[in-house]
Parts: C-alpha cells; sequence; structure tokens
C-alpha cells in the first residue's frame, strides 16, 4: 500500500500463500516488513510465494502448518520467537469453507470449520501474546457472511462472526497493553488463479456479483491487503475493535 511503512515490523499470517493470504504477505513484505507465514498443503504455492519474496527487502520465511492443530501453532509462535524475538503483527487469514445443508452438517465438519476460522485465531492470538507490545496489531480476517448469513454455511458464517466477537473482547481487554484488535470482513473477492482449471459455473456466479456490484467489478485480493497494511501501521493507532468491510457496498 502505497505511503504506509512497516519497517523494522515483524509479522506472521497464516494461510499466507495464495488468494488474499498471498496478497497480505506480499503487502506487508513491500512495506518493509519481516513475515513468517505458513501454508497446510500446496507446497507450489508456497514455492511461488517463496520466489515473489525474494524480491523484496526484509527477512521472510514460509513454513508448513496446519492452525487446526494447537500444537502447530504453538511451534509457530516459538519459530517466530527464534528467528524474531518479537512480533508486532499478527494475522489470522487461514481459513476453510465448505457447503452443506445444515439438516446435514455433520458435527466432524462443524468442528473442522470452527477449528481452523474460529479456534486458531483463539490459540494464534493466545500464543503470540507475550511476544507482542505497545503498538502491536492483531487482525482477523472475516467475512461480510457474518453480518448477513449465507444459506448452506451454517458453519462458517457462525466461525466469522465470532472473530467479530473476539476481536470486540480482546481489543477492551488488550488495548491498555497498547495492543489493537480488528477484523477485516471481505465481500466477494476474485481469488481465481489465472491457470486454474476453467470453471463455467464459477464464471456465471462471479458474473452475477459483477452485475450486482455498486463498483461494477469484483474486489480483488490487493483490495483486503491494502486495509491489512493500513491497520498494521501507526496510521490506524486509534482502531481498535472494529470491524472493516471490504465488500464494494453489496
Amino acid at each position: 500500500m502505497s505511503g504506509i511503512r512497516l519497517d523494522g515490523s515483524n509479522a506472521l499470517v497464516t494461510g499466507g500463500t495464495r488468494g488474499i493470504g498471498r496478497s497480505v504477505v506480499l503487502g506487508l513484505a513491500r512495506a518493509g516488513a519481516n513475515v513468517v507465514t505458513c501454508y497446510s498443503g500446496d507446497t507450489e504455492a508456497a514455492a511461488r510465494l517463496e520466489r515473489d519474496l525474494e524480491e523484496t527487502e526484509g527477512k521472510h520465511h514460509v513454513v508448513r502448518a496446519d492452525v487446526s492443530d494447537p500444537a502447530q501453532i504453538a511451534g509457530l509462535a516459538a519459530d517466530c520467537r527464534a528467528r524474531f524475538g518479537t512480533l508486532q503483527i499478527v494475522v489470522h487469514n487461514a481459513g476453510v469453507i465448505s457447503h452443506v445443508p445444515f439438516a446435514k452438517l455433520a458435527r466432524k465438519e462443524w468442528d473442522r470449520v470452527l477449528d481452523t476460522n474460529l479456534s486458531a485465531a483463539y490459540h494464534l492470538t493466545q500464543e503470540t501474546l507475550p511476544l507482542l507490545s505497545d503498538g502491536s496489531s492483531v487482525i482477523f480476517v472475516g467475512s461480510k457472511a457474518a453480518l448477513v448469513g449465507i444459506p448452506l454455511r451454517a458453519h462458517y458464517t457462525a466461525a466469522k462472526a465470532g472473530l467479530i466477537g473476539l476481536a470486540r473482547s480482546l481489543s477492551k481487554e488488550l488495548g491498555p497493553r497498547g495492543i489493537r484488535v480488528n477484523v477485516v470482513a471481505p465481500g466477494i473477492i476474485d481469488t481465481v488463479e489465472p491457470d486454474a482449471a476453467p470453471d463455467e459455473g464459477m464464471d456465471q456466479r462471479l458474473e452475477e456479483y459483477r452485475r450486482r456490484s455498486p463498483l461494477g467489478r469484483l474486489g480483488r485480493p490487493e483490495d483486503v491487503a491494502n486495509v491489512v497494511v493500513f491497520l498494521s501501521g501507526d496510521q490506524a493507532a486509534y482502531i481498535t475493535g472494529e470491524t472493516v468491510n471490504v465488500d464494494g457496498g453489496l
């Protein structure tokens, strides 16, 4: 994001190798932050990100970790402590989604989505808290779905709504320590990879969203990343407990 500098800051971003997470990692790195990010399984995406990060200044690391596992989150925090000693920016972006009628929503799938989207935010914040200090910023990537609800996504919507409540409470509890906690809530973001296999049904749905958008386009990953970079810096020093919708007016 032009004009915002994060030189000397250390950041941890979960789920940072594709889509919104990838743009967040690159945005923070280009603003001058050192970044540790994690991925769960796509080694090709991780390798592409590593190559792009080599073109930025700073110390950056792409590691494998499953954020639904509290032990692996603890390992991420320990890795950041060993590499940086401190953190100034923590972004929980990793998430999973599925489309299941509520009557058929199995407990296992409920747990999988809640563990990755919501419980991971709890574990991540708690594990990294000793590394944070006055001026630090914690950011949860939520969803506009939390405010409107979406059929077949009760579990996902509940998880993203939980992030809003978690951020509101933590902003009050951690505020006296100078730690800010906010949510960025994307709307419809076009995260389709350029070389992905064509999906005619997806193209039709995206075109419908484009027609409905007051701005006449879908969101881009960098639209969300720009807000994350802003909330990470001193320009947002008096913003905490907020949910910033990045939805183009939908």
